[in-house]
């Protein structure tokens, strides 16, 4: 229940995933779990709409968030996306009788401001429940890079980069919904909501370029001033119709949503000319789905349902370069680009568990029919993927005891390609690195087995697992030059191609320990090792001349993370909460990620009867927490950088709940994204 963990008060989404067991977020603000980035992010048990989750996933108040669900390996009920497992995101909605509510607000720094306020009322026949929240958001970030061309043809064998920004977002995030008990068996509930945030990212960039001797050549200036613009409008229903016998019911959803996405550019460099991009996103997004849950005697289930998503995305991008004659912008067309992506998947799943005694099992089957359409319109280029696919799903479970079980299950799962994976439009906001998708670019399919072991003692609980996962046409990045020079520096080339496949082993484990009744600990390790197999060819240029080079792509990398977690009861009732990170190094085709260690610390103390709370925490205690990379192209670069998205953050909140204490739990159990019982996936 990350509700009430300390060290996110006054946070987005993105800083409680950050906490949570199993998953870590980079400096980029990407999720994965278990190391593995191929992960699917529900919200109230519905896939995300987001145009771009790093930054929804900032854009939400963390003290409108009521838990996670990790859920490793998922059963035939939910999408198939996600090679890693499902991540559900369950906000905050009063269920108790009466007026109820929590309201926090936050200061901090750099400069932060927020409030959020959860409301409901209940009655007899209706339940009305309302989210509101602002929030003022600075994050001053830096980075650097140190790089060395290895092409006879380039100007400058060395050149250093540093930058700075100072990112400003301010945002509102609103919800007003109510659950209708037509009659005691019938529930249909109804919930609208809408986001905007504004934001400003001024960036400035100082290039140093020097010769094989490192002796200072030149240098060059580059300042660009983001300004973003994003809405999010929502609509879902929910009908659930319990019949008489107990665990029959069923349910129907619906959900619409519209998404807007501006971000506009101007860039002042001292040596190219004047640039503006003009880059305008809209998304619409249908999902309709129907699930029946049919018990059988008294230890059996049968379920079964269908599952709509229709998706349409419009990307239109424009960049301009000031004219030194006219004095003027005038558009490149070249550079400019109309970009259109619509996705329709419809879904049928069944699946039948039953409990023996001890053992328990649950069987699965989901069928998913593809359409995509990847639609470049300035190029009139129109590409087209229809595919349908069965992933089938088992589940075992066995109860040694009432304190110990074990469990082995199997799941079949999807990667599709999405957006700018796909646009094959040269992205070339970078005069040195571009970034090009792929339309040829398949969809990935793993098979994904998990053995599970959990053990409890009188203070202790023990959960540990292993996992493999094959994956089919993984998805892999790479990097080369693309024969072109700018200023004299080569030009490299990125984008994302299919691999034959590649293999994940892990194991993690979590331990809770209260050793006393003042102090609480909990630690989650996991260890996996990936290997990838496969090959990339692409015509070179070298000293005018065409060649075919060949990459091999093989590898093998480990890579390990850690978090521990303590929670100490004070003298006068005073909360100290802390945790540490470590994420290890990792190596990949083409370089390596280097280990990171990072710290947070909070203390809360209740006043007002329990009625309100004040807390203070501390992220990123020793400002450490960064993306440090190598990287090593051959015949074409080797590398150093580092990135810090945020700086050490200090906020300050205080919380107040009416007619609700500090740990009151809701009267009333909650039903997202469904209720597995007995034999739920992963």
């Amino acid at each position: 229940n990350v509700g009430q963990d300390m060290i996110v008060k006054g946070g987005t989404v993105s800083d409680v995933l950050d906490n949570v067991p199993s998953v870590s977020v980079d400096a980029d603000g990407t999720v994965s779990l278990r190391g593995n980035e191929s992960v699917r992010i529900l919200i109230d048990g519905r896939p995300s709409n987001a145009i771009n989750m790093a930054e929804a996933l900032r854009q939400i108040p963390a003290d409108a968030i009521d838990k996670v669900e990790i859920i490793t390996n998922p059963s035939a009920r939910y999408d198939a996306e996600g090679g890693a497992g499902i991540i559900n995101i369950l906000l905050k909605k009063g269920k108790n009788q009466g007026i109820n509510g929590v309201v926090t607000a936050t200061a901090g720094n750099p400069e932060t401001y927020g409030i959020t306020g959860t409301v409901n009322f209940k009655n007899e026949q209706i339940n009305l429940f309302t989210t509101q929240g602002y929030n003022y958001r600075t994050s001053p970030g830096n980075s650097m890079t140190d790089t060395e061309y290895l092409s006879p043809n380039a100007k400058y064998k060395f050149i250093d980069e540093r930058r700075n920004n100072e990112r400003v977002r301010e945002g509102y995030n609103g919800s007003f919904g109510f659950d209708w008990f037509l009659d005691e068996t019938t529930t249909w509930s109804h919930i609208f909501s809408y986001r905007n945030d504004n934001g400003e990212n001024p960036e400035n960039t100082n290039f140093y370029n020097y010769d094989e001797n490192r002796n200072l050549i030149s240098t060059r200036n580059r300042f660009n001033n983001q300004i973003t613009k994003g809405e999010n409008v929502e609509y879902s229903t929910n009908f659930i119709k319990k019949f008489k016998k107990e665990g029959h019911q069923l349910t129907l959803d619906g959900n619409v949503s519209f998404n807007t996405d501006d971000d506009s550019a101007s860039i002042l460099d001292n040596v190219n000319n004047d640039e503006r991009t003009f880059n305008n996103q809209k998304q619409t997004t249908t999902q309709l789905q129907a699930d029946y849950v049919l018990p059988i005697k008294e230890n059996s289930r049968f379920e079964a349902g269908y599952r709509g998503s229709f998706t349409e995305n419009i990307v239109k991008f424009q960049s301009d370069s000031l004219n030194v004659n006219t004095n003027e912008f005038d558009t490149n067309f070249d550079l400019s680009n109309d970009f259109e992506y619509k996705e329709n998947v419809n879904a049928l799943y069944a699946q039948f568990g039953s409990k023996i005694s001890k053992f328990s099992y649950l069987f699965g089957l989901r069928w998913e029919d593809s359409k995509i359409n990847v639609n470049q319109l300035t190029t009139n280029d129109y590409n087209t993927k229809n595919y349908n696919n069965f992933f089938p799903s088992a589940f075992f479970t066995y109860e040694i005891s009432d304190e110990t079980n074990a469990s082995l299950s199997y799941s079949r799962r999807i990667q599709r390609p999405r957006g700018r994976f796909l646009n094959p439009f040269q992205n070339r906001s970078s005069d040195i690195n571009i970034f090009q998708g792929n339309p040829d670019l398949d969809p990935a399919m793993t098979d994904a087995f998990d053995l599970g072991y959990l053990k409890k003692w009188k203070k202790i609980t023990l959960s540990t697992s292993a996992y493999f996962n094959r994956t089919k046409d993984v998805f892999q990045f790479v990097r080369r030059e693309n024969g072109e020079f700018s200023n004299g520096t080569p030009v490299v080339l990125s984008g994302p191609i299919n691999l034959a496949e590649e293999r994940r082993f892990g194991f993690e484990f979590t331990l809770n320990y209260n050793p006393f009744k003042w102090w609480r600990l909990n630690s989650n390790f996991n260890f996996f090792r990936n290997e990838t197999m496969g090959e990339y060819s692409y015509m070179r240029t070298v000293e005018g001349v065409q060649q075919t080079e060949t990459v091999d792509l093989d590898n093998v990398a480990t890579g390990w993370f850690s978090r521990v977690n303590s929670k100490v009861t004070l003298p006068y009732k005073i909360e100290w909460q802390m945790n540490a990170t470590y994420n290890a190094p990792q190596r990949n085709f083409q370089g390596k990620s280097l280990g990171v260690l990072s710290a947070n610390m909070a203390l809360s103390k209740d006043i007002l009867k329990e009625s309100a709370t004040i807390s203070l925490n501390v992220s990123d205690i020793f400002n450490s927490r960064k993306r440090i990379n190598e990287t090593n192209i051959v015949n074409t670069l080797n590398s150093y950088s580092e990135m810090q998205w945020r700086e050490r953050q200090i906020n300050l909140s205080f919380t107040y709940r009416f007619n609700k204490k500090k740990n009151e739990k809701e009267r009333q159990p909650r039903r997202e994204g469904g209720d597995e019982g007995e034999y739920m996936g992963g």
